[in-house]
C-alpha cells in the first residue's frame, strides 16, 4: 500500500527562512499532474501555513523533482530569492546528489563509471540507453559502487554527473541491473507499494542565502531491504 505525505506526517529534513527539505514517500508526486492527486508542494504549503499561522497564500518554489516511485530528498524554496539561486545551482550542476539503489543482479564490476547515450520516448515516458550516440540522444554519466551485499540483492551507491530523464533507472537496466520493483525498466515484478528501490539519499550544496555548505541525508523508507542496508 502506498503511504503519502500529509501536513501531519511530513518528514522535514531541514527548514529555515529560505528553504525546506523533505523526505519524499513512494506515493508522493512532487508537482501536480494529470492524475489530479495532491502534490507534495501543496502538502508542504499546508504544513507551513499551519505551523506559522500564515494568512493567505504561502510562497513555495519547486526546484527539482523525483520520479513518483522514487523516495528521498526534495528541496523547496520558501522565498523568491532562494528559488532563483537554487534554480541556478541545480541547472549548473553545483550540487552533489547521491542515490542508493537496490538491484538483484551483480553489476559488471564492484565499482565503475557508466556512460550511455539516452533517448527519451515522450509517448510512453521512458528513456532508452544506447552504448553509442544515436540521433536525438544525450550523453549520460554516473558512478556506482556496491556498498552492501544483501541475501539476494545488492545495494549500490550512485553519484550522478548528468541529470537526464530516468537516468539511473535506464543506465542500471542497460548494465543488466534493473532496480528492484522497476517493471518499466525490466525488473521481473513490482513492489507491493508500487514504488521502486531507488532513494535520493544525500544532497550536498551551498545554501542559496547564507552561502554555508549544507549536507542533507534522508533516512531510508521503513522497508526490510532498506533497513538492512542502513
Amino acid at each position: 500500500m502506498k503511504v503519502v505525505s500529509t501536513k501531519d506526517n511530513l518528514q522535514v529534513l531541514h527548514e529555515d527562512n529560505h528553504i525546506i527539505v523533505v523526505n519524499k514517500r513512494v506515493g508522493d508526486i512532487v508537482q501536480g499532474d494529470k492524475t489530479g492527486d495532491k502534490p507534495l508542494s501543496e502538502v508542504v504549503k499546508e504544513y507551513l501555513k499551519e505551523k506559522y499561522n500564515k494568512p493567505g497564500e504561502v510562497f513555495l518554489g519547486v526546484v527539482h523533482r523525483l520520479d513518483r516511485p522514487t523516495t528521498g530528498i526534495v528541496v523547496f524554496a520558501r522565498t523568491s530569492k532562494a528559488l532563483t539561486r537554487l534554480n541556478d545551482l541545480f541547472k549548473n550542476r553545483e550540487t552533489q546528489k547521491t542515490y542508493w539503489a537496490i538491484v538483484k543482479n551483480h553489476p559488471p564490476r564492484q565499482e565503475a563509471t557508466l556512460i550511455h547515450f539516452l533517448k527519451r520516448n515522450e509517448k510512453n515516458n521512458t528513456t532508452k540507453a544506447y552504448a553509442k550516440e544515436v540521433p536525438g540522444s544525450k550523453k549520460a554519466s554516473l558512478d556506482y559502487k556496491i556498498i552492501k551485499k544483501l541475501d539476494s540483492y545488492y545495494t549500490l551507491e550512485i553519484n550522478l554527473h548528468t541529470g537526464r530523464h530516468h537516468q539511473i533507472r535506464a543506465q542500471l537496466a542497460a548494465a543488466g541491473c534493473p532496480i528492484k520493483g522497476d517493471l518499466k525498466y525490466g525488473f521481473g515484478r513490482s513492489n507491493p507499494n508500487g514504488g521502486i528501490h531507488l532513494h535520493a539519499r544525500r544532497l550536498d550544496f551551498i545554501h542559496p542565502v547564507s552561502k554555508l555548505p549544507i549536507t542533507i541525508t534522508a533516512p531510508v523508507p521503513e522497508d526490510a531491504l532498506w533497513l538492512a542496508t542502513e
